[in-house]
């Protein structure tokens, strides 16, 4: 067997669901042992063939990962402990074949470490790197929303509030709206980053560095930075990251803005395709009743708002975990790991796939906007320098909103001129209701 008892131990004691823990944070812990196993070896505090042996282990398992070697439920006591152990006996049952002699998983591959500063650590690392990747997807996200509003300036429509019409404004103003609020989510997951980078390895069962040397402490995060290429640093105080989660919610929190915004979109975008709108004609993927011939869904940006809403209910999750430490260690860090890795995994894809077979291939339908912008309430809105809202009100309310009538009623209820009131009911060029 592959893993040790501990392992066995831990899948007899968790079976939760099939739910196991997200790749990219064991892929993390093994980074981080290959890397304490350099540490050591410069520091003399571990045999150079243990060490050596562990790195060909971590780098092996890095370039031919086998999930079936890491069996724990993403649900687990301890603190992620069982996780951490069974990456221990994975490691060491390897590097024992390359050392030619038994490798222990605790003295040799966890020397100097603790589960309360290796799976933190290992969650910062897996969860900036899923972040580079998803602000990547972003930032194309924004770029495509911002290209429709380049071609869509010219096309005009109705605009409303609480689906009632308002005022006249471009299909492109409405989707350089969308890239706004992108844009805020592209920066604000992008500069969450720093926060992450700061690191408690090396402060071992509680921050305190105990039983750990301090030149290993600091070694090990310049060999991990080197490797990561991220620019890692020890945290100034290591206890406050080993009982404190806060960063982790903050970036959930930060996944859940964005979803919100995905939400909202992915929203306007099934009612302007559906009618009686028909304003845009989103991209036909497949059959969309097994009983109604010819019916297309809206399946992307429903696909896209169910995965806002995961991602929302994961938020809340994450901050009822974090809260719920206590003293010196939060022993539901399992649960935040999962949320936050899965969150990101699943917005990393989301939005790719919203951008591409969804923004990116929709199209504008002109006869669909324009047959929604001789709205009475355009008119209503125009008069208003003219006689002023009450007046205006009672006089749109008189003709029943019909707009022949509110013109007769124009001519003979007020001291309006035909030469004011016709442009009043006159559609000129609509980029005179541009901002």
């Amino acid at each position: 067997m592959i893993y040790g008892k501990e392992t066995a131990q831990a899948v007899k004691n968790f079976p939760v669901n099939d739910q196991k823990v997200p790749e990219s944070l064991i892929k993390a812990m093994i980074v981080i042992k290959k890397n304490a196993a350099l540490a050591l070896k410069s520091t003399k505090e571990l045999k150079p063939q243990t060490a050596d042996a562990i790195v060909r282990a971590c780098e092996e398992l890095l370039n031919d990962f086998h999930p079936e070697y890491f069996p724990t439920n993403a649900f687990q006591g301890g603190a992620g402990t069982s996780t951490h152990m069974n990456v221990n006996e994975v490691i060491s049952h390897i590097a024992g074949k390359y050392a030619g002699y038994p490798v222990d998983p605790l003295d040799d591959v966890n020397r100097f470490q603790s589960t309360n500063d290796v799976y933190p650590t290992a969650l910062r690392i897996a969860s900036i790197l899923l972040i580079r990747f998803l602000s990547n997807e972003v930032a194309k996200l924004q770029e495509s929303l911002q290209k429709k509003e380049l071609e869509w300036d010219t096309i005009f429509k109705m605009g409303r509030t609480e689906l009632m019409d308002a005022q006249i404004i471009t299909l492109g103003q409405e989707f350089g709206a969308y890239a706004q609020a992108i844009a805020r989510d592209r920066w604000r997951i992008y500069k969450v980053e720093e926060r992450l980078r700061q690191i408690n390895l090396g402060g071992t069962a509680v921050g305190t560095g105990s039983t750990a040397s301090r030149k290993y402490g600091f070694l090990v995060i310049e060999y991990l930075r080197k490797d990561t290429g991220i620019g890692l640093s020890r945290a100034e105080y290591p206890m406050d990251l080993t009982q404190n989660n806060d960063v982790f919610v903050e970036t959930s929190g930060l996944l859940k803005a964005l979803s919100v915004n995905l939400m909202k979109i992915a929203n306007d975008l099934r009612l302007m395709n559906s009618q009686p709108f028909q304003e845009i004609k989103l991209k036909p993927l497949q059959k969309g009743s097994t009983i109604m011939p010819g019916k297309i869904n809206p399946v992307i940006p429903e696909m896209t708002m169910q995965v806002s809403m995961e991602i929302m209910a994961y938020d809340s999750a994450i901050s009822y975990a974090a809260a719920s430490g206590n003293l010196e260690l939060n022993a539901f860090l399992p649960l935040i790991a999962y949320n936050l890795l899965t969150s990101l995994e699943m917005l990393c894809h989301t939005v790719s796939i919203f951008r591409t077979e969804c923004i990116e291939p929709l199209q504008a339908y002109e006869k669909g906007c324009h047959s929604h912008l001789d709205s009475i309430v355009i008119y209503g809105t125009a008069l208003l320098p003219y006689i002023g809202y009450q007046k205006a009100s009672e006089l749109m309310e008189k003709s029943n909103y019909e707009k022949d009538k509110l013109k007769t009623l124009l001519e003979t209820d007020t001291e309006m001129t035909k030469e004011e009131i016709t442009p009043v009911f006159t559609i000129t060029h609509p980029s005179s209701y541009k901002n």
